[in-house]
């Protein structure tokens, strides 16, 4: 579809890649715009737009690791000169993206490490703790919140934010991409563990006495395992992965397979054997207290 608004053409190619429908302010700064599907408050997705010339433009998702462009003119009609234009345009809001991403980036770490001075040491008692049937393993207290540091290689990028209800949330702004928590206190074998969240990581170092690199989602799975592979490039390492068979597609199954098999690891995922699993169980902090009570009901 086109019509004569280079403006509202450009938006809807936005909106037809499935990243939203952002209003449009074209001129050619870069501005940033909450995609959908995304938390309330956030805005991983940005454009440019140009009107000098050839109309065109350049958006994306910085969430989603995507960049996509835009003319008024079809790639076959282009000339030359049209084409080299939109590659500079292009290579411009890039530069300005990565920019603007930087010190997002920056300002967030900054907030983080703000937010880890006035922590304590996390309460064993927390009810968080108590109702995952785990150990602290280092994090930290703020008031009745835990806070967990991100970080990206050796530099705090953010915090996870943990209520006793089990709500989280990440700082604003913060890089969690490559991002984790390394539980590592009490080690007892030399295997290093990959997983998802805090209380699964924590259950599994519990339960197998290696250290585990927590990447906090699925979608991080990847990223951290190949920040652990470079390392740790002769070290035998272990994706565990969430069992969402509950979900369409297994997301956690498939992310871990996914990124066992770029790094070269095993794939560890829960066994369910004998256990019921009308609570909808997922992951291994799941596995382990379901375990507990099997055990307990049967003593």
């Amino acid at each position: 579809m086109s019509t004569t608004n280079p403006a509202l053409d450009f938006a809807l190619a936005i909106h037809a890649a499935g990243l939203g429908n952002p209003t449009i302010i074209p001129d050619g700064n870069v501005h940033r715009f909450r995609c959908d599907g995304d938390k309330p408050g956030s805005k991983n997705g940005w454009y440019a737009l140009y009107l000098d010339g050839t109309p065109a433009g350049v958006f994306g998702s910085w969430k989603l690791g995507r960049t996509e462009t835009w003319c008024s003119v079809s790639a076959d009609d282009q000339t030359p000169q049209q084409r080299a234009d939109l590659r500079a345009l292009i290579e411009q809001a890039k530069r300005e993206r990565d920019q603007q991403q930087r010190d997002q980036y920056a300002k967030a770490a900054d907030k983080a490490k703000v937010i880890l001075d006035s922590t304590t040491p996390a309460d064993p008692y927390h009810q968080y703790l108590i109702t995952k049937q785990i150990q602290p393993h280092g994090i930290r207290q703020q008031g009745i919140a835990l806070q967990i540091p991100v970080t990206v290689g050796n530099s705090l990028s953010s915090v996870q934010t943990i209520f006793p209800t089990g709500v989280k949330r990440f700082l604003t702004g913060g890089r969690i991409a490559g991002g984790c928590y390394l539980i590592s206190d009490q080690v007892r074998r030399e295997e290093l563990l990959i997983a998802e969240g805090f209380a699964t990581g924590a259950s599994l170092h519990e339960a197998i006495g290696a250290a585990v690199f927590v990447a906090f989602n699925a979608n991080n799975l990847l990223a951290v395992a190949r920040y652990v592979r470079s390392q740790h490039p002769k070290a035998n390492i272990i994706v565990c992965g969430d069992d969402d068979r509950w979900t369409e597609g297994n997301p956690g199954k498939t992310k871990a397979r996914a990124a066992a098999l770029d790094i070269g690891a095993k794939l560890l995922m829960p066994d369910w054997t004998g256990l019921d699993l009308d609570t909808k169980p997922s992951d291994f902090n799941d596995l382990y207290r379901l375990r507990r009570a099997a055990q307990g009901a049967a003593a």
